[in-house]
């Protein structure tokens, strides 16, 4: 008895995408936490607090009691110290920037890393700060950008560029620009998973519930829709293994199982051809067997019994059905070998016009006995590459089929002719003809049609060795017929030798 497995086509389906949602929700939350760790931090944050400390500059009244005799340099270098004391305190790099011709030049730089004359590269973003606009006095002028020091490290930076009425006591120049300047901030892993564990992680934490309750219901309809198909296939091969051959599935389903569904029920049809096959093919048998076996034991019987009249012409007629016999064991067998690839074959170059005349002039006599016109219509033609005496068999064995089933005043006809880069031969007689049920079946082994069940029927394996020797040489061989008759056409094609 065979072992049930412990899981369900349909449950493993279902296991496996619930699985794959999972890891891909894992590793989807962990992709963002890391992207959004090792990402800038916006800009605006940053400029918001460097434009709140910037208004402490602007109210720095005191620096203007400097006395102006003290001389400017003493009262800038005050100055510079009280910036020192501003950065320190609040934790911001201050720069004095000189705007020339050539560009702006560093004055002073809190951090020391640029040197006083150093150009510097700034560059502006289109912020506004409303509430220091308000604070500024008129005429001056608010700048927002950034800046890379030469120690490569990058600074976000708010500027002022004070009017002629105000300044640090000085009655500096428009062209001077101060600066409060901080590093540029990223987010760190550490923020992220705060923020994530603290606003993020709840919302997500419900879409992921509602994701999986979605996705469970639909990974359970996909499921379905896989499973049952199989089940349906798997079910109607348990009736076919068990001999019900008649079973077809419904083909539905994606494209991958309507294509499992068409070639199973493909397959079943072949299953039933195969078995009214061989349900012919012993029925044939056992006709073509019993006939020259009853014919042997009843004239041997009367041989031994004395009661035969002629027992010369009885042992004659015993050796005739033991050779018929003998014919068709040797044919099954060339059947066989060459369905199994094991018949060996010359391969020679043949001019099929002249193999066809040879056939035809062989089978001149029998048709003259039975008052048939054999005709030949031999057109030159490519040669082909083969074994002549296998073909000399195929031919022969149509053109005697054809006198055999064409009534006295017929005509059989014999035609070669180019046709594809090969050789077409046609046989066409005008004699009985072939019924449209007969020719899907004509080329089975030990079929025979209605009409060759008399007198001179032949053993029914003729036209199946025929067709296993022209495909043996990548030929192909087909029947035409109007039907009872009307005649019929045996056409072989074989390609050329090039």
């Amino acid at each position: 008895m065979a072992r049930k497995p412990a899981f369900s086509l349909r449950l493993r389906l279902l296991t496996s995408y619930l699985a794959l949602l999972m890891i891909t929700l894992s590793v989807s939350a962990m992709a963002l936490l890391f992207l959004i760790g090792g990402r800038r931090a916006p800009h605006a944050p940053t400029y918001e607090r460097l434009a709140a400390l910037t208004q402490g500059l602007n109210y720095l009244d005191f620096i203007a009691d400097f006395p102006f005799e003290r001389g400017r340099d003493r009262l800038q270098a005050q100055v510079y110290e009280l910036l020192d004391v501003f950065a320190e305190t609040r934790a911001v790099r201050t720069v004095h920037i000189g705007v020339k011709p050539d560009g702006p030049i560093v004055l002073y730089d809190s951090a020391g890393t640029y040197p006083s004359g150093a150009l510097i590269q700034l560059r502006g973003e289109g912020y506004h700060n409303e509430k220091l606009a308000k604070v500024l006095g008129r005429g001056s002028e608010q700048f927002f950008g950034s800046f890379v020091d030469p120690d490569g490290d990058e600074w976000l930076y708010a500027g002022v560029m004070f009017g002629q009425q105000r300044g640090f006591g000085v009655r500096s120049s428009s062209n001077d620009l101060w600066l409060l300047a901080e590093p540029q901030p990223t987010v760190s892993l550490q923020a992220t998973l705060a923020v994530f564990g603290n606003a993020l992680a709840p919302p997500l934490l419900q879409a992921g519930i509602v994701g999986i309750l979605f996705a469970l219901l639909l990974a359970a309809l996909i499921s379905r829709t896989i499973a049952q198909p199989l089940q349906r296939v798997a079910k109607a091969a348990t009736g076919v293994a068990r001999g019900d051959d008649s079973v077809n599935v419904p083909v539905s389903g994606p494209p991958e199982l309507r294509l499992l569904a068409e070639s199973f029920n493909h397959m079943t049809a072949g299953v039933r051809a195969a078995n009214a096959a061989q349900r012919d093919f012993l029925s044939n048998v056992s006709h073509d067997l019993k006939t020259p076996l009853t014919s042997i034991q009843g004239y041997a019987q009367a041989i031994v019994d004395g009661a035969a009249d002629d027992p010369q012409a009885a042992a004659q007629i015993i050796y005739e059905e033991a050779s018929r016999l003998n014919r068709m064991v040797v044919e099954l067998t060339h059947l066989e070998q060459l369905q199994a690839g094991k018949l060996s074959m010359r391969r020679d170059r043949i001019d099929m016009a002249r193999l066809c005349d040879g056939v035809v002039n062989s089978l001149q006599v029998v048709a003259e006995q039975g008052h048939i016109e054999l005709e030949t219509d031999l057109s030159p033609v490519p040669d082909i590459t083969g074994d002549g005496d296998r073909l000399a068999q195929v031919l022969t064995n149509l053109v005697s089929n054809a006198l055999k089933f064409t009534p006295a005043g017929g005509t059989v006809q014999v035609v070669v002719a180019r046709s594809g880069g090969g050789a077409k031969v046609t046989v066409r007689d005008n004699g009985v003809g072939i019924a449209q049920d007969d020719l899907l079946r004509i080329f089975e082994r030990f079929y025979q049609t209605d009409k060759a069940r008399g007198p001179r029927r032949g053993n029914g394996l003729g036209l199946a060795i025929a067709q296993e020797i022209v495909e043996a040489h990548a030929g192909r061989i087909s029947v035409e017929s109007g039907g009872e008759g009307c005649g019929a056409a045996f056409v072989v094609w074989l390609p050329g030798a090039g």
